[in-house]
């Protein structure tokens, strides 16, 4: 027996004037170069057991909403937990979500009952897809592939002024980085493209004015669905906390970073792809990642009453949390979760905006695997020990800003996850 598969997508741009989400201004939206989409595909395996992925073109979603929408997927379709992965691209160019870096915005009352509106709404889409999907499956067969895409760049290492001219000289830039773009492509028995899913470990933040669109994974998608008509194109971003796309800041660059992201997949597809079996067997857990050091009133004050305006939303909101008699967790809870597709081919989802260390260390410890960073919910910056000790915007004490009741996780970050991992991985591949 062959796969069984079912895709379906939604458009989820505002009808409402919710803010662009990302860089914590007010950006009321202006228009829009796209729209912006939930899309969804339902693989069943060999033993009739059908699994959801869903990816949409959102910055981030809160723990709030992926509870919220894992609830009526089990009531509805009978899931565990293992077995419905939700991915968002990072877009900056995308809508503000309910408890996603909830202190980030200078937001009143008005535009918050905006973003309760819109995520209700579309949380009803992305069911409503899912539902299609998984009433609509039919035979496919699935083969994987990995190709190479050069935009990303380790903004870490290298100064963003100074890429331009770099690039122009041929002088190498510096840091890890990880170009593989891999593509998985679903086929009718016939060999018609039915869908394609790909990723890529790079920040959507090309843009930044005030227009909606999937930023470059929007272009890509769009132009893939373009070169293949019928065919649904799905974008995961792999672990691109600390890449963005250099040089940057115009619709040419992303439109141009889009279809070098397109091209990269259609190589694949225009090559001997490698089967995969039909089998898939999932695992989840969550990991208690620890807090370097838990905010107390004492220090919270000060900070309540100072000139830093995300800060001081953020410790005014933390100080009324102990007000009403909340005490603070030393932790987080953080999902990480393994999805083995076939013999051939092994899916990790992680949590937050995982920096590249992750994505390259799990590829060497588990040779072909991808990982999906930015899945499932949005934590925070998720550094490596590497990136930890550096300290720095990915490393330091910046919990703040998603509204942690803390500064900065604790040291042994790295090592909690690639252990859950471990488990994981092991789960999955029990004969």
């Amino acid at each position: 027996m062959n796969w069984q598969v079912g895709l379906s997508r939604r458009v989820i741009t505002p009808k409402t004037d919710v803010w662009l989400a990302g860089y914590g201004t007010k950006r009321s939206p202006e228009g829009k170069l796209h729209d912006v989409w939930v899309k969804v595909m339902v693989l069943k395996d060999s033993r009739k057991r059908s699994r959801i992925l869903v990816t949409t073109d959102h910055q981030g979603m809160s723990k709030t909403i992926y509870k919220r929408l894992f609830e009526r997927v089990a009531k509805e379709f009978k899931v565990e937990r293992a077995d419905f992965m939700l991915t968002f691209s990072h877009n900056h160019s995308g809508p503000c979500l309910q408890d996603d870096l909830v202190d980030y915005y200078p937001s009143d009352s008005l535009q918050k009952q905006r973003v309760l509106d819109y995520t209700l709404w579309m949380e009803d889409q992305v069911i409503e897809a899912v539902r299609e999907a998984w009433h609509h499956q039919q035979p496919a067969q699935l083969f994987k592939g990995e190709g190479l895409c050069t935009f990303a760049v380790n903004r870490r290492e290298n100064k963003e002024a100074e890429v331009p001219a770099m690039l122009e000289s041929g002088t190498p830039l510096k840091g890890p980085v990880d170009h593989a773009v891999p593509v998985l492509a679903i086929k009718s028995p016939k060999g018609r493209l039915l869908g394609v899913l790909f990723g890529y470990a790079c920040h959507p933040t090309t843009l930044s004015h005030n227009l909606w669109s999937g930023d470059y994974p929007g272009y890509a998608q769009a132009g893939l669905e373009k070169q293949y008509p019928g065919a649904q194109a799905m974008f995961f971003n792999t672990c691109g906390g600390d890449q963005n796309p250099l040089p940057r800041r115009t619709v040419a660059l992303c439109e141009k970073y889009g279809k070098m992201l397109a091209d990269a997949v259609i190589q694949q597809l225009n090559t001997t792809l490698t089967p995969v079996s039909p089998a898939l067997t999932t695992a989840f857990a969550y990991v208690q990642l620890d807090y370097e050091e838990v905010a107390t009133r004492e220090k919270l004050i000060p900070i309540a009453f100072g000139s830093q305006a995300i800060q001081a939303r953020w410790a005014k909101r933390m100080v009324k949390k102990l007000d009403d008699g909340e005490t603070f967790s030393p932790f987080y809870e953080y999902p990480v979760q393994a999805w083995q597709i076939g013999r051939e081919l092994l899916l990790i989802g992680i949590g937050g905006e995982a920096v590249v260390d992750y994505s390259l260390r799990f590829k060497k410890e588990y040779p072909g695997s991808w990982v999906s960073g930015y899945t499932n919910e949005m934590a925070a910056y998720i550094p490596s020990r590497r990136v930890w000790e550096e300290d720095g915007y990915e490393g330091g004490a910046h919990l703040d800003e998603y509204g942690r009741p803390a500064w900065r996780w604790a040291g042994d970050i790295e090592d909690r996850i690639a252990a859950t991992v471990k488990k994981l991985v092991e789960e999955t591949r029990k004969p």
